[in-house]
């Protein structure tokens, strides 16, 4: 990935999408896309949670493996999961390097705050790359009392670009930045020399990022800042009616999806 002011002089956004197996990530990465996150976002989305707040680490582990097996080139993330990271420090940098060096992702995101400068300090020192996440951070949504656009109010968008330039300052790679107004990430992004990549934050960020599932269409609903470029729910389940029909119907299988063993005739 690019890390420096030249995505501003010309050259193309980052494209980042999540996936959480290894046929997804397949089809991301032949797309052309970037960026593959690992995102915890699996809880509602695969692993039929309510929340990301359930995600274990082990569940992170075991997805990351899976889309590092895909074939692709790809910057493969891993999120770093609620109360992975954070509590301690030597245990955040173990629970990340895990994730490299067990799951073999390429770098780490986390939800950041004030109190996540010095864990992305520790972490890029011992050689983990961090993509740090500043807006609405879902593992907080007890904390902000929903899923609310934030930065709204002046005071709350300064403090959104002084993290911005603190996590950069220690070292994290790029910045994703969640459901922020447009000219709040216009100017996070001007303000730094790390590449922002935005959900629901406007057109000015240096990238965007999407959970598959709203991209594709798979999910019923899908928030008001994403778009649904397919209908793959729609053609799932014509897929999964036309077969049922043709079991019921007895159409499948028919003799050319069967073999019949010219030696074992005498059995009936």
């Amino acid at each position: 990935m690019t890390t420096t002011r030249g995505l501003r002089e010309g050259d193309d956004p980052i494209t980042m999408l999540t996936a959480y197996d290894a046929p997804t990530a397949a089809i991301v990465d032949e797309a052309g896309i970037d960026v593959v996150l690992v995102g915890d976002s699996m809880g509602n989305a695969a692993l039929g949670y309510d929340s990301t707040l359930p995600v274990t680490l082990d569940e992170v582990a075991s997805r990351t493996a899976a889309v590092a097996r895909a074939p692709g080139d790809a910057l493969v993330v891993a999120d770093m999961p609620f109360l992975s990271f954070g509590v301690d420090e030597a245990e955040s940098v173990r629970n990340a390097g895990r994730l490299l060096k067990q799951a073999n992702a390429d770098a780490v995101k986390i939800e950041s705050g004030p109190h996540t400068v010095d864990t992305t300090r520790r972490m890029t020192e011992v050689g983990i790359p961090v993509m740090a996440h500043l807006g609405l951070t879902p593992q907080h949504v007890n904390r902000l009392g929903g899923y609310t656009r934030q930065g709204t109010e002046q005071d709350a968008a300064e403090e959104i670009i002084d993290l911005a330039g603190a996590h950069a300052d220690a070292g994290a790679f790029a910045l994703v930045l969640e459901h922020v107004p447009a000219n709040l990430a216009g100017a996070v992004t001007e303000a730094l020399d790390i590449p922002t990549i935005g959900i629901g934050a406007g057109p000015d960020c240096d990238g965007q990022v999407l959970v598959i599932n709203d991209a594709v269409g798979l999910g019923e609903w899908s928030p008001p800042f994403a778009k649904q470029f397919g209908d793959v729910r729609g053609e799932m389940v014509d897929a999964v009616e036309a077969y049922r029909d043709a079991v019921t119907s007895g159409e499948f299988p028919a003799e050319e999806h069967s073999h019949v063993e010219e030696a074992l005739e005498d059995l009936y």
